[in-house]
């Protein structure tokens, strides 16, 4: 990390602290995931039939949060699992966490999966980004303003994003839950393909957006995600140089405030702000 980051200029350390934490955090969650166990999983349904959270999902984020908050005491996260903790005491930058993002390819054991970790400041800007995908050997990562790298076998690489205009264009995308908003989708999906060759549908919104960030994908988009599906990967795709079009969610109200004396009106108006959305990333022409 600190070799990618070496001759970036001043002003980047605390970017830095704060890659270092991301890159730990998200490490200690793959960590959890490395031990997949098929009689250890404790399925449950969430929203839907195809909505799972599993003992694992639990655990990485559990392992996530105790990085983060040993790290850094003083910052709010958002887990998918256990929503929003505000500290008494704020500092201003929000984590914003999906412990196991592809929890049905986890379960069918399809190596698409993944650990994600975010920060943003008190304006809601992202700062860092990790996605750390155990099962295929890669950690993707992002600093706001300094660009994206993918890690494989100790080796770090700058990603550049796709290539504009390439012949065979890939899209990736993924499909709600929701019946109905299935056939909507489907319906667009036509006009979509106009643009592309061919599609892939990988099942982990978080890869989807690395793989557009290392020109494997030349695009993707999908609607009904929240924003730990997307607050990492997002970032990363940005930062490797494709347009991507992700909403402006508002921060907590006095989210550094000290005076603000109750932390549970900031996290049910965080809580109403991170609800499904729609992401999009392609080449820069």
């Amino acid at each position: 990390m600190a070799d990618a980051l070496e001759g970036l200029g001043p002003g980047t350390d605390e970017l830095e602290d704060l890659l270092a934490v991301a890159l730990e955090a998200a490490e200690a969650g793959a960590q959890v995931l490395r031990g997949r166990d098929t009689a250890q999983l404790h399925a449950v349904n969430k929203s839907s039939e195809g909505d799972w959270v599993t003992a694992f999902d639990v655990a990485a984020e559990d392992a996530v949060s105790e990085v983060l908050r040993g790290a850094r005491p003083y910052d709010a996260i958002t887990g998918e699992e256990s929503g929003t903790y505000v500290p008494g005491q704020r500092s201003g930058v929000r984590w914003s966490v999906d412990p196991l993002d592809g929890t049905t390819n986890f379960i069918r054991d399809i190596v698409y999966y993944s650990t994600s970790v975010a920060a943003c400041d008190e304006h809601g800007n992202w700062l860092v980004g990790v996605v750390n995908a155990p099962a295929l050997g890669r950690i993707y990562y992002a600093v706001a303003g300094l660009g994206a790298w993918v890690r494989r076998n100790g080796r770090d690489t700058r990603l550049t994003g796709p290539v504009p205009l390439r012949r065979g264009a890939l899209y990736g995308t993924g499909f709600s839950y929701d019946p109905a908003v299935r056939r909507e989708q489907f319906g667009a999906f036509l006009e979509t393909m106009e643009n592309f060759s061919d599609m892939r549908r990988l099942g982990a919104a978080s890869l989807d957006l690395c793989m557009v960030a290392e020109g494997t994908l030349d695009g993707y988009s999908e609607r009904g995600l929240h924003e730990h599906d997307w607050a990492a990967g997002a970032l990363i795709a940005h930062e490797a140089g494709a347009v991507v079009e992700r909403p402006d969610l508002p921060p907590p109200p006095a989210l550094c405030e000290e005076e603000h004396t109750d932390p549970s009106a900031i996290v049910n108006v965080y809580e109403k702000a991170r609800v499904a959305s729609v992401i999009a990333a392609w080449a820069a022409n």
